[in-house]
């Protein structure tokens, strides 16, 4: 029969198998500020960002990606979180003409319902926001988020229900030709988050944070100039996803039961006319 201390060590090496087998954060990105990695019960690996007066936190792929699916599952901040701002996102940079597509979650006082933004910039060409009410309690337990972009449509998905669809137009600006990395942060956007700035971070309440796991990239890598993308076995799974006629039903139903707001719909902010897009199919 094995001693204690034996099985102890067997237990241990285990669970860092389990444990090394789901490392993705430093493994994948680059941090910055005050992101703490851990475990949970199930050997899943948590990268957690803080936020206080002195900072936030943020992690950067070291790769970026010309098309593909990206997901993770996250736990947002719980109680009063009114002017924080977590984020799940893609960007080419920071640059005047950049390409970004955007899940950002505005925070807000405790018992009301936090809004998801989510918005597509293409050659600097941004101010396309949709934004819902979250229909549960994303602090209460994890939920998945996941950005499907390919040379078709970006797609934004809550769990299993496709949220938006933004579509190609051949002749309007689309992030379809700057590589773009992963990020996720969690910043004080009291000038924005939360009823457009009128309630601000309640610093007493700190630290703040908001958790990450299971993150995924099935996503296509270029490969240099003039050669074509390395793209995983099976890209068609998402390069020629299109939502169906059901996906499209559930995009109907958020749009008219959760919608905050939609930029289609802002006449104060285009007085000359909506985006080309806002017209079409």
């Amino acid at each position: 029969m094995a001693s204690p201390a034996a099985v102890s060590a067997v237990a241990v090496a285990l669970a860092l198998l389990v444990a090394s087998a789901d490392a993705w954060l430093h493994e994948e990105f680059d941090t910055e500020g005050n992101v703490r990695a851990g475990y949970d019960a199930r050997g899943q690996q948590v990268a957690s960002i803080v936020l206080d007066r002195q900072s936030g936190g943020a992690f950067r792929s070291r790769r970026s990606y010309l098309y593909g699916q990206f997901s993770v599952q996250i736990k947002l901040v719980p109680g009063n979180s009114a002017g924080t701002v977590a984020s799940f996102y893609l960007s080419s940079g920071d640059g005047p003409r950049h390409d970004e597509i955007d899940m950002e979650f505005m925070g807000n006082s405790t018992g009301q319902p936090v809004a998801l933004n989510t918005n597509v910039w293409a050659n600097g060409d941004g101010k396309k926001e949709q934004q819902f009410y979250l229909w549960f309690d994303p602090a209460a337990d994890y939920h998945t988020y996941t950005i499907i972009w390919n040379a078709k449509n970006v797609i934004f998905k809550v769990d299993d229900l496709f949220l938006r669809c933004f579509t190609r137009h051949a002749d309007l600006p689309y992030p379809g030709a700057k590589p773009m990395a992963v990020h996720a942060t969690l910043w004080d956007g009291s000038y924005w988050a939360t009823q457009r700035g009128k309630v601000k971070v309640d610093w007493t309440t700190a630290p703040f944070v908001a958790s990450y796991r299971g993150y995924s990239a099935d996503a296509c890598v270029p490969a240099g100039a003039g050669r074509p993308l390395a793209c995983p076995a099976g890209t068609g799974r998402w390069m020629r996803r299109r939502p169906s006629a059901a996906e499209r039903g559930t995009v109907a139903w958020a749009k008219k039961n959760y919608m905050r707001y939609n930029y289609c719909d802002d006449g104060w902010r285009f007085p000359k006319g909506f985006p080309a897009e806002c017209s079409r199919g």
